[in-house]
Protein backbone atom coordinates (compact mmCIF):
# COMPACT_ATOMS: atom_id res chain seq x y z
CA UNK A 1 0.00 0.00 0.00
CA UNK A 2 1.34 3.75 -0.69
CA UNK A 3 1.48 5.82 2.05
CA UNK A 4 0.09 9.28 1.36
CA UNK A 5 2.52 11.59 0.94
CA UNK A 6 2.93 13.49 4.20
CA UNK A 7 3.94 10.07 6.03
CA UNK A 8 7.14 9.40 3.72
CA UNK A 9 10.20 10.61 5.11
CA UNK A 10 13.08 12.31 3.24
CA UNK A 11 15.58 10.68 1.67
CA UNK A 12 18.59 10.89 3.12
CA UNK A 13 21.31 13.34 1.31
CA UNK A 14 24.80 12.77 0.17
CA UNK A 15 27.45 13.88 -1.54
CA UNK A 16 29.00 13.42 -4.96
CA UNK A 17 30.29 9.78 -4.52
CA UNK A 18 32.92 7.84 -6.15
CA UNK A 19 30.23 6.89 -9.19
CA UNK A 20 30.42 10.57 -10.53
CA UNK A 21 33.09 10.34 -12.85
CA UNK A 22 31.70 7.50 -14.20
CA UNK A 23 28.17 9.21 -14.82
CA UNK A 24 29.58 12.36 -15.56
CA UNK A 25 32.84 12.31 -17.41
CA UNK A 26 33.07 8.10 -18.10
CA UNK A 27 36.39 8.52 -20.86
CA UNK A 28 37.96 10.00 -17.73
CA UNK A 29 37.21 6.80 -15.19
CA UNK A 30 38.87 4.57 -18.29
CA UNK A 31 34.67 3.70 -19.35
CA UNK A 32 34.81 4.35 -23.49
CA UNK A 33 31.09 5.00 -23.72
CA UNK A 34 31.19 7.97 -25.76
CA UNK A 35 32.82 8.86 -28.99
CA UNK A 36 33.09 12.37 -27.70
CA UNK A 37 32.43 13.27 -23.76
CA UNK A 38 29.70 15.45 -22.88
CA UNK A 39 31.04 19.24 -21.74
CA UNK A 40 34.74 19.22 -23.46
CA UNK A 41 34.44 21.55 -26.27
CA UNK A 42 33.16 24.76 -25.14
CA UNK A 43 33.40 27.03 -27.55
CA UNK A 44 33.96 24.99 -30.99
CA UNK A 45 36.22 25.88 -34.02
CA UNK A 46 34.12 28.85 -35.49
CA UNK A 47 34.05 31.23 -31.95
CA UNK A 48 35.92 34.87 -32.26
CA UNK A 49 38.13 36.16 -29.99
CA UNK A 50 41.35 35.21 -28.24
CA UNK A 51 42.12 31.76 -27.61
CA UNK A 52 43.44 30.87 -23.99
CA UNK A 53 43.29 27.83 -21.42
CA UNK A 54 42.01 28.09 -17.87
CA UNK A 55 43.53 25.68 -15.38
CA UNK A 56 44.03 25.70 -11.54
CA UNK A 57 43.50 23.17 -8.66
CA UNK A 58 41.00 23.40 -5.74
CA UNK A 59 42.41 22.96 -2.37
CA UNK A 60 40.56 22.13 0.94
CA UNK A 61 41.60 24.44 4.31
CA UNK A 62 44.67 22.43 4.98
CA UNK A 63 46.14 23.27 1.33
CA UNK A 64 45.73 19.92 0.20
CA UNK A 65 44.54 19.58 -3.35
CA UNK A 66 41.20 17.66 -3.35
CA UNK A 67 41.87 15.08 -6.71
CA UNK A 68 37.91 14.07 -7.01
CA UNK A 69 36.37 17.37 -8.28
CA UNK A 70 34.09 18.21 -11.08
CA UNK A 71 33.67 21.53 -12.38
CA UNK A 72 31.17 22.86 -15.15
CA UNK A 73 31.51 26.16 -16.47
CA UNK A 74 29.27 28.03 -18.95
CA UNK A 75 29.87 31.64 -20.44
CA UNK A 76 29.03 33.98 -23.11
CA UNK A 77 31.06 34.29 -26.66
CA UNK A 78 33.37 37.09 -27.01
CA UNK A 79 30.73 39.46 -28.01
CA UNK A 80 28.84 38.91 -24.25
CA UNK A 81 26.03 36.46 -26.01
CA UNK A 82 25.25 33.58 -24.12
CA UNK A 83 24.14 30.34 -26.44
CA UNK A 84 20.65 30.44 -25.22
CA UNK A 85 17.54 30.01 -27.67
CA UNK A 86 15.59 33.45 -26.21
CA UNK A 87 19.37 35.42 -26.53
CA UNK A 88 18.28 37.80 -29.82
CA UNK A 89 21.81 37.49 -31.31
CA UNK A 90 22.29 34.02 -32.59
CA UNK A 91 26.60 32.97 -31.07
CA UNK A 92 28.96 31.24 -33.29
CA UNK A 93 27.73 27.56 -34.82
CA UNK A 94 28.94 25.09 -32.65
CA UNK A 95 29.47 27.62 -29.34
CA UNK A 96 28.09 26.02 -26.83
CA UNK A 97 29.38 27.85 -23.99
CA UNK A 98 29.14 25.46 -21.49
CA UNK A 99 31.74 22.46 -20.21
CA UNK A 100 32.60 20.33 -17.49
CA UNK A 101 36.07 19.18 -16.86
CA UNK A 102 37.23 17.31 -14.01
CA UNK A 103 40.42 17.21 -12.13
CA UNK A 104 43.63 14.64 -12.92
CA UNK A 105 43.43 11.97 -10.29
CA UNK A 106 47.03 12.21 -9.51
CA UNK A 107 47.74 16.61 -9.35
CA UNK A 108 44.19 17.46 -8.46
CA UNK A 109 44.91 19.71 -11.64
CA UNK A 110 42.34 20.66 -14.09
CA UNK A 111 42.27 22.71 -16.95
CA UNK A 112 39.74 23.81 -20.11
CA UNK A 113 40.35 25.58 -23.24
CA UNK A 114 38.10 28.04 -24.66
CA UNK A 115 37.33 31.46 -26.30
CA UNK A 116 37.60 35.14 -23.28
CA UNK A 117 33.85 35.81 -22.97
CA UNK A 118 33.27 39.42 -23.73
CA UNK A 119 30.88 42.02 -21.15
CA UNK A 120 27.24 40.62 -20.37
CA UNK A 121 24.78 43.02 -19.93
CA UNK A 122 23.31 42.27 -16.64
CA UNK A 123 19.97 43.61 -14.50
CA UNK A 124 18.98 47.20 -14.94
CA UNK A 125 21.27 47.27 -18.08
CA UNK A 126 24.48 47.66 -16.64
CA UNK A 127 27.28 45.60 -17.96
CA UNK A 128 28.99 43.23 -15.97
CA UNK A 129 32.75 42.35 -16.93
CA UNK A 130 34.19 38.88 -18.84
CA UNK A 131 33.79 36.31 -16.44
CA UNK A 132 33.58 32.76 -16.54
CA UNK A 133 30.34 30.92 -14.07
CA UNK A 134 31.84 27.59 -12.11
CA UNK A 135 29.90 25.11 -10.14
CA UNK A 136 31.88 22.82 -8.27
CA UNK A 137 30.95 19.66 -7.10
CA UNK A 138 33.48 16.48 -5.44
CA UNK A 139 33.22 14.39 -2.12
CA UNK A 140 32.51 16.42 1.28
CA UNK A 141 30.59 18.83 -0.77
CA UNK A 142 26.71 18.82 0.21
CA UNK A 143 25.80 21.24 -1.53
CA UNK A 144 27.18 22.24 -5.13
CA UNK A 145 29.46 25.63 -4.90
CA UNK A 146 29.15 28.35 -7.58
CA UNK A 147 31.87 30.70 -8.26
CA UNK A 148 33.16 33.20 -10.87
CA UNK A 149 36.50 33.72 -12.50
CA UNK A 150 37.41 37.41 -13.60
CA UNK A 151 40.45 38.39 -15.36
CA UNK A 152 43.24 40.42 -14.60
CA UNK A 153 43.72 42.42 -17.49
CA UNK A 154 40.09 43.67 -17.20
CA UNK A 155 40.70 45.96 -14.66
CA UNK A 156 38.33 48.79 -15.72
CA UNK A 157 35.37 46.52 -16.25
CA UNK A 158 36.23 44.87 -12.97
CA UNK A 159 36.26 48.17 -11.39
CA UNK A 160 32.30 48.79 -12.30
CA UNK A 161 30.84 44.91 -12.15
CA UNK A 162 28.10 45.01 -10.16
CA UNK A 163 28.88 41.21 -9.23
CA UNK A 164 32.09 42.51 -7.70
CA UNK A 165 31.45 45.28 -6.12
CA UNK A 166 29.13 43.28 -3.54
CA UNK A 167 32.09 41.70 -2.11
CA UNK A 168 33.14 44.38 0.30
CA UNK A 169 36.90 43.18 0.76
CA UNK A 170 39.94 44.24 -1.56
CA UNK A 171 41.27 40.89 -0.69
CA UNK A 172 38.13 38.79 -1.16
CA UNK A 173 37.81 40.03 -4.53
CA UNK A 174 40.92 39.09 -5.65
CA UNK A 175 39.73 35.03 -4.90
CA UNK A 176 37.72 35.71 -8.21
CA UNK A 177 40.90 36.81 -9.67
CA UNK A 178 43.02 34.48 -12.43
CA UNK A 179 46.35 35.40 -13.38
CA UNK A 180 47.23 35.97 -17.02
CA UNK A 181 50.44 34.04 -18.28
CA UNK A 182 52.05 33.14 -21.91
CA UNK A 183 53.05 29.22 -22.33
CA UNK A 184 54.25 27.91 -25.43
CA UNK A 185 52.65 30.89 -27.84
CA UNK A 186 48.99 30.14 -25.45
CA UNK A 187 47.73 33.05 -23.02
CA UNK A 188 46.80 31.03 -19.79
CA UNK A 189 44.87 32.10 -17.08
CA UNK A 190 45.80 30.81 -13.66
CA UNK A 191 42.54 30.51 -11.20
CA UNK A 192 42.97 28.08 -7.89
CA UNK A 193 39.73 27.74 -5.80
CA UNK A 194 40.11 27.45 -2.35
CA UNK A 195 37.40 25.96 -0.42
CA UNK A 196 38.06 27.05 3.20
CA UNK A 197 40.49 28.88 5.72
CA UNK A 198 42.50 32.52 4.85
CA UNK A 199 41.80 33.35 1.37
CA UNK A 200 38.97 31.43 0.98
CA UNK A 201 37.66 31.68 -2.91
CA UNK A 202 34.38 33.48 -2.81
CA UNK A 203 31.43 31.52 -3.62
CA UNK A 204 27.62 33.00 -4.30
CA UNK A 205 24.21 31.69 -3.57
CA UNK A 206 22.27 31.49 -6.55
Amino acid sequence: MVQPLKYLKETPSQTAGPYVHIGLAPGAAGFGIYEQELGWDIAGPNAKGERIRVEGVVVDGTGSPIKDVMLETWQANSAGVYAHPEQAVEVEEGFRGWGRVITDFETGEWAFDTIKPGQVEGRNGQMMAPHINLWIVARGINVGLNTRIYFEDEEEANGIDPVINLIEWERRRETLIAKRDARDGQIVYRFDIKLQGDNETVFFDI
